[in-house]
């Protein structure tokens, strides 16, 4: 039997909540800010940027435009290799 939908019925048609609300774009910071520049000599910034596993945190995740990104991802393998940044969070 379909479903027919009564005047004080509150299901809604969809996912239901927010799931599927528009949020808008992320602003690239290294754009927004250009004092701000994606160096391997500075642990804590890119420390913002690494998962706690130590991977990099994606583009879409960060809002980081490409540009910038590519950038982001040198300055972490340059650090990574001078020890500046773990290439891995060591086990328990």
């Amino acid at each position: 039997m379909p479903y027919e939908k009564n005047e004080d019925d509150d299901r809604k048609g969809g996912r239901g909540g927010n799931a599927g609300a528009f949020r808008g774009r992320k602003g690239c910071r290294f754009c927004a800010d250009t004092d701000v520049v994606a160096d391997y000599k500075d642990p804590t910034l890119l420390k913002n940027y690494l998962t706690d596993r130590g991977k990099l945190t994606p583009a879409r995740v960060t809002g980081t435009c490409a540009k910038h990104q590519r950038a982001l991802a040198t300055a972490v393998r340059r650090a990574r290799m001078i020890a500046l940044v773990p290439f891995t969070v060591t086990g328990k």
